[in-house]
């Protein structure tokens, strides 16, 4: 995310300090639609109103990144729509359940957004793997470690690690970390800011069993939704989130029922 052009002073009155502003930035190359440009809308979320303005953002189709909140503001395309689960209706798929039983042996346990150098081994070993041309590829440990902790809003991570032998007593797994997600939480839902996993283990379908994972924490806390980000039609690197029905996708009309 490029940092916010500077804003001209107002020549008569001002604004609370509070008051959030949107900015715009410059067109560049789309990460995910061959032959087409991005713009994004963004402000900033500081200050003590960064919980609520996150939410109100949230349920409009923007996306947290740090204390940073966006949304597409592409000139010729609406191809990225915000969704979410509808969690109390979700109806898993045979597919589904398989991957949930495949990885019955992971126990996720919920942490404070701090960095630690065995995350940041894992998220090195998943960006060179799976985003090797992506624009994180040259995020140091500092950077992470922003990713993490720098945030104005109700946020954890999510570590998931396997079960041992003392599991059952204790409630957490034992070991590296096979995958991990930084969660925010909301008044109607959990958000999936980011998520990352062990490519060596793609066979288990982590990215898959996260979502899964996340959709019983929302329901287990009474959440109505998870917000899985956007969606992108005629990208195949979405097409992943289109399978988790029924959901809601952030129409001109407002949110649309799919499934």
């Amino acid at each position: 995310m490029p940092p916010a052009p500077r804003a001209s002073l107002p020549s008569v009155t001002s604004h609370p300090r509070d008051t959030p502003q949107f900015y715009l930035t410059a067109p560049s190359p789309c990460p995910y639609l061959p032959g087409q440009e991005e713009r994004k809308v963004f402000t900033h979320l500081v200050g003590r109103r960064a919980r609520d303005l996150n939410e109100i953002l949230t349920q409009g189709g923007f996306r947290r990144s740090q204390t940073i909140a966006y949304r597409p503001a592409c000139e010729s395309c609406r191809a990225c729509v915000s969704v979410r689960v509808v969690v109390e209706d979700f109806a898993i798929t045979g597919s589904q359940r398989r991957i949930l039983q495949r990885n019955a042996g992971l126990i996720g346990t919920p942490e404070p957004n701090r960095p630690a150098s065995e995350q940041y081994a894992l998220f090195r070993r998943y960006l060179d793997a799976r985003h090797g041309d992506g624009g994180m590829v040259d995020m140091t440990v500092l950077d992470y470690a922003m990713m993490i902790e720098d945030s104005h809003v109700d946020t954890h991570l999510v570590v998931y690690r396997e079960r041992g032998p003392d599991s059952a007593i204790h409630g957490r797994g034992v070991g590296a970390p096979v995958a991990v997600c930084l969660t925010d939480v909301l008044a109607d839902g959990l958000s999936m800011v980011y998520s990352f996993y062990d490519p060596e283990q793609a066979s288990r379908s982590l990215g898959t069993y996260m979502i899964l994972d996340h959709i019983q924490r929302a329901r287990a806390l009474g959440l109505p939704y998870l917000y899985l980000g956007y969606w992108v039609d005629g990208s195949r690197k979405m097409d992943y989130k289109a399978k988790f029905l029924p959901q809601e996708r952030l129409m001109p009309q407002g949110w649309v029922r799919v499934g």
